[in-house]
C-alpha cells in the first residue's frame, strides 16, 4: 500500500519505535509524524515530515490528515485525572478519526491496551470472547477511543505489556512492587501476556500495510503467543536492578495489607498475582509473520538501557 502514513504520538514510547522502523520503509511512502512536542522530533529527511497536533485540542488537528492513505494512531495519555484521559484518549481520538474520515485515509490502525479487559483472570481468550470492562481512567478512555476506530472499520490492537527501551511503566513499577514488598506472593506462579517494543512495533506497521483480506477481525491481541511466568519476569528484572531474590512468601492478602500500611495500591500486585495471558496467535498468523523468539531471548539486550534509565531517575 504505497501512499502516505502518518503516525501519531511519533515520540512515545511505542510511537518512536514504530517511527523509527516506518522510516526504513521504501521510499514510495512518505511518512508524515504528528507530534505534540516539537523539540523532540527526530531528524527530518526527504521522506519524513513532522505536522504539530495535540489531541487535547482538537482544533490543532484541522488538516493534519489531508493527503494521508493510512493513520497509525499510538498516541495516549497513561495516567493522570480522568478529565486529561478522557480530553486526550477519547475526545481526541474522536476527532482525529473524524479528519482522517473527512481527509479519506483509507486504513486505520490504533494501538490500544487489553487493560481495557479489566482485571483478570484471563487464560488464552481471544478478543472475540471478552467483554470490555475497563477499571481505570485511562482505560476506560482508551475504550471509547476504540470505539470511534472501529466505527470508522479501523483495526485494534491489543497488547498487555510492552517491555523494552523507553518502557517508563511496566519494569518501573513492577521494580518498585518488589522493593515494596520484599517478598515472593503465592510463588509468584501466574502467567503474563509480554511483547518487546520493537517486534510490536513491526507488527503494528505490518497490520497498516497488509492486504485487506488478510485482516479478518477488527481487534488482536499484540503480544508473543508463548506467555511467560511471573517469577521469570521478576528474577530478571530482579538481576538488572540489584535486587536479591526473597526468601519469603507471601499470600496475596497477606501481601496486599503489607502494601496498604505503606500507601500504596494493591493496583501492581493485582497484576502480577492473576492470570493475564491472551490468544495472540491470530494476529502473526494474519500478518503471516513469526512473533519472534520471546521473553528470554528480547529481554537480555535491553539490560542496559534499564540499568541507565534506573540510575538517571
Amino acid at each position: 500500500m504505497p501512499g502516505t502514513i502518518m503516525i501519531t504520538g511519533a515520540t512515545g514510547f511505542i510511537g518512536s519505535h514504530v517511527a523509527r522502523h516506518a522510516a526504513r520503509l521504501p521510499t514510495d511512502r512518505e511518512l508524515r509524524l504528528m507530534v505534540h512536542r516539537k523539540a523532540l522530533v527526530p531528524p527530518a529527511s526527504p521522506h519524513v515530515e513532522t505536522v504539530p497536533g495535540d489531541l487535547a485540542d482538537p482544533r490543532s488537528l484541522r488538516g493534519v490528515c489531508a493527503g494521508v492513505d493510512v493513520l497509525v494512531h499510538c498516541a495516549s495519555q497513561i495516567g493522570g485525572p480522568a478529565e486529561s484521559c478522557q480530553a486526550v484518549n477519547a475526545h481526541g481520538t474522536e476527532a482525529l478519526i473524524a479528519e482522517a474520515r473527512r481527509s479519506g485515509v483509507r486504513r486505520i490502525v490504533y494501538v490500544s491496551t487489553a487493560a481495557v479487559y479489566g482485571r483478570g483472570p484471563f487464560r488464552g481468550e481471544r478478543a472475540e470472547d471478552l467483554p470490555l470492562a475497563p477499571a481505570s481512567a485511562t482505560s476506560r478512555s482508551r475504550a471509547a477511543a476504540e470505539q470511534a476506530v472501529l466505527a470508522a472499520d479501523g483495526i485494534v490492537l491489543r497488547p498487555h505489556m510492552v517491555y523494552g527501551a523507553g518502557d517508563r511503566w511496566v519494569a518501573p513499577g513492577l521494580r518498585g512492587l518488589m522493593t515494596a514488598l520484599g517478598s515472593t506472593v503465592d510463588g509468584w506462579r501466574c502467567h503474563l501476556s509480554l511483547i518487546d517494543v520493537d517486534d510490536l512495533a513491526q507488527a503494528v506497521l505490518a497490520t497498516a500495510l497488509a492486504p485487506r483480506e488478510d485482516l479478518t477481525a477488527s481487534v488482536y491481541h499484540a503480544n508473543h503467543p508463548r506467555p511467560v511466568l511471573v517469577a521469570d519476569l521478576l528474577r530478571a528484572l530482579g538481576e538488572v536492578y540489584g535486587l536479591p531474590w526473597p526468601t519469603v512468601d507471601r499470600d496475596y492478602a497477606t501481601a496486599r495489607a503489607h502494601l496498604r500500611a505503606q500507601g500504596r495500591t494493591s493496583h501492581d500486585l493485582d497484576m502480577v498475582t492473576v492470570d493475564h495471558w491472551f490468544d495472540s496467535d491470530p494476529l502473526w498468523t494474519a500478518l503471516r509473520r513469526a512473533p519472534g523468539p520471546g521473553f528470554a531471548n528480547r529481554f537480555p539486550p535491553h539490560t542496559t538501557w534499564y540499568r541507565d534509565a534506573s540510575q538517571a531517575a
